[in-house]
This record gives structure tokens, sequence and C-alpha cells, in this order.
């Protein structure tokens, strides 16, 4: 998962980047709203921890913002507000959860865990391009220079997840967790053999290979041989 921690508290963010660590994701951690709205523009995150109180702008407000830019990530909102009414208005500003401080680590990465695999699709992003590629999400067919690409439904899985992420490190577990809904590695070559069976089919017959094998790490999708 990559995920966007917004929390002005130092213990609190360690404690959490370090459970984080642990499960193999990649964190980006900011101390303050206008920085988070920012980088949440900016950057496709899967899930969005964000504190609600936070110095110079309360996080209901950060978020409320966000939404109505169009910035439709998970967001999950910890808080030592634990009224019902508290979670209400969060709710309400546009957060899918709410966890209140303290909070085993636990729960917190099962919560991460169940909204990252359950994020909608952007009426804007119907159609995904990058580089040579173009994927429809609606009839789901896939193109290649204008060649239409015949895929199986875990191989068009994959494709769509790295070209929601060109040009960043997929991890073998990231796929586990996004195409099949894994949270453990079963221990076999079931990702390797699905990639294997997609590249054959995007890249064998055309210019240049656009998904690079990153040895022991992952895989990257290249919009051209020179990257």
């Amino acid at each position: 998962m990559h995920i966007l921690l917004v929390e002005d508290d130092p213990d609190t963010a360690e404690f959490i980047c370090a459970g984080l660590a642990q499960h193999n994701a990649r964190v980006q951690h900011c101390n303050n709203a206008e920085q988070a709205m920012l980088s949440a523009s900016a950057t496709a995150f899967d899930v969005i921890i964000f504190d609600r109180l936070l110095p110079n702008m309360d996080g209901l407000d950060a978020v409320r913002v966000l939404r109505a830019s169009k910035v439709r990530t998970p967001i999950i909102m910890l808080t030592a507000l634990s009224d019902t009414a508290d979670r209400v208005a969060g709710l309400e500003a546009g957060a899918d959860d709410y966890l209140v401080k303290p909070f085993a680590f636990a729960e917190l990465y099962a919560r991460l865990k169940a909204l990252a695999r359950r994020q909608p699709l952007r009426s804007d992003t119907l159609e995904l391009v990058y580089s040579e590629l173009r994927l429809n999400r609606t009839s789901r067919r896939v193109y290649r220079a204008g060649k239409e690409i015949e895929l199986m439904p875990k191989e068009y899985q994959i494709l769509e997840y790295m070209m929601q992420n060109p040009e960043q490190l997929i991890t073998k577990t990231m796929l586990l967790e996004q195409v099949w809904g894994f949270s453990f590695d079963p221990k076999t070559s079931l990702v390797q053999t699905h990639v294997s069976r997609l590249r054959n089919k995007l890249d064998k017959p055309f210019a240049f290979d656009m998904i690079k094998t990153i040895r022991g790490s992952g895989y990257l999708l290249m919009g051209s041989n020179d990257d």
C-alpha cells in the first residue's frame, strides 16, 4: 500500500510509520494540513491517514477541501475525540472511517487494508492512458499503439493497477493485495506467472518492453526504452 500519513505528533507518527514499515507499506509523512493537501492532490495514494487536530487547520476542514477538489482517496481519521457527534462530523466531512486514539496498530492496519480494497472508480478515469497503452474500464478492452490486446481477467487487473501507478515500483505484496485481495504471501509463483503471461501479450509484439523487472523488488511500468 502507498499511504499518506498526516500527523503532527512525532511519537504517534513514528509508531504508525514503524508498524507500516513491517508490512512493506510505502509511507509519506506530513505534519500539517497544508502540506498534506498538496501531496494528496499530486499523488495517487491508496489510503490517507488524517489526524483531526492539526496546527493551523482543523483536519475536518482539510478533508472537506480535498473532497471538494475531487480527491477521492479513502481517508481514515484519527482523533482523541470519541463522542458520537465527533464521529458523525468526521464521516460527514468526507472521511471513510474514524479511529479513536489510543488504538492498537493491528486494528489500524486492518482498517487500512479494507479501505484500500474498496477504492471507488473515478468518473474521470474510466479510461486510463499511459504512453502507447489505453485501457477502457467500462468495456475492459486494452490497446497498445492502437492494436487491441486480449487479456485474461487477472492480467487485466494487474495492468490496470500498473497503469494507475506508472513508473513506480510495484511489489509482489502490492499485487497480491490489490489483485487477489490476499493479506498474506501464499509462497507460490502466482504473481510471477501472471505477470509473465501479461508481458508476453503486452510486450513481445512491440519494439520495447514496457514492464520492467526490478530483480528482488518487483516491477515497473515504463513508457519508453530509455527510462
